[in-house]
């Protein structure tokens, strides 16, 4: 099968033919359809600090994909060759404290697709059949394969929160962050405020719901003035910018929350009492999708067509084009790139 392939210690992928998968008798073998293109598939084609230190080439890379179940293991009751399905792309081990306490999003012992064994840039995928979805018939493999991402945005915002009727600054609006207006929008905030740089980001929140979609200049009086001076109810910090993490801890409100998403590239120092301790605010750190709440959450919420992230893509490439939809990612043109596989 033809695949993506991060061969060694170097910038770059190959695009080359590669043994197809074989499945274990709890596992499926999944013919892919589409597959997003993600920051961290940026980061391990450049090759940075972070890839270097994670990776160990070489394997197929990608995590964020949908297609159609062609065979299933013989342990497997519950998944048929045929069936629509993307999948959750964290493998955890399911008997360590945090899996069997319901924290299974923090397994000390996840294993992620595309980064830490063969992923989905690839014409066929084996996955086990615990982190298998189902798709909608009418969810297009195209949004199947941006399940990922996705769940990243609703489990930064719903959990733990009050969305209805609450004012909501998301700072940083790469493709997480805009999916994160859509479904604050949808879900009844009162008013939703996007920070960004890029213009065109910016453009994008607006047309998924945003009511101010501004500059970090522009933030605070934007925050100030839809809250009469108190402060947002929550902020969802999806940049990792230092600072903006420091404007989301002095535009959220006291007793508000902050749910925080974006990574920094390096330590970042608070002044905890100003910031934090006399503000009385909680700080919630986000790590992937929750299992399986944050799925059920999806798939609500597109069942009620009030959200629709088809507007965040912008780039639909075949996967030989691989250098310029990482090109496009990295320029800032594009919201959420999507390659066509099968």
């Amino acid at each position: 099968m033809k695949a993506l392939v991060k061969t060694g210690p170097q910038a770059g992928f190959v695009l080359r033919d590669v043994p197809e998968p074989t499945i274990k008798d709890n596992e499926v073998l999944i013919r892919v359809k589409r597959a997003g293109v993600c920051g961290t598939d940026v980061h391990i084609y450049e090759w940075d600090a972070w890839a270097a230190g994670r990776c160990k080439p070489p394997f197929v890379v990608g995590h964020e994909f949908a297609g159609e179940v062609v065979q299933v293991g013989s342990l497997v009751t519950d998944v048929s060759v045929g069936q629509r399905v993307t999948a959750e792309g964290h493998i955890v081990c399911g008997r360590c404290h945090m899996c069997r306490t319901g924290n299974s999003h923090v397994c000390p012992n996840t294993r992620i697709i595309g980064v830490d064994r063969d992923g989905c840039f690839a014409e066929f995928i084996a996955m086990p059949a615990t982190n298998v979805w189902h798709l909608d018939d009418d969810v297009s493999y195209e949004l199947g394969g941006i399940h990922d991402p996705m769940g990243n945005a609703f489990h930064t915002a719903l959990h733990g929160t009050t969305i209805p009727g609450a004012t909501v600054l998301i700072t940083g609006c790469g493709p997480i962050g805009i999916f994160a207006v859509g479904i604050c929008a949808a879900a009844g905030a009162s008013r939703v405020i996007a920070v960004d740089v890029n213009p065109k980001r910016l453009a994008l929140a607006k047309s998924m719901g945003a009511h101010d979609a501004v500059t970090p200049a522009e933030a605070s009086a934007a925050v100030l003035r839809a809250t009469d001076g108190l402060g947002v109810d929550t902020v969802l910090e999806m940049s990792g910018v230092p600072s903006a993490i420091h404007q989301a801890l002095a535009l959220v409100r006291d007793g508000g929350r902050v749910q925080m998403l974006g990574i920094p590239a390096k330590p970042v120092e608070l002044d905890l009492a100003k910031e934090v301790i006399f503000k009385g605010i909680t700080i919630y750190g986000v790590v992937g999708r929750r299992m399986y709440d944050t799925w059920i959450q999806m798939t609500q919420f597109l069942r009620s067509k009030q959200f629709d992230p088809t507007p965040v893509i912008t780039h639909r490439v075949p996967m030989a084009e691989f250098d310029a939809a990482i090109h496009a990612i990295k320029s800032g043109d594009a919201g959420k790139v999507v390659f066509e596989i099968g």
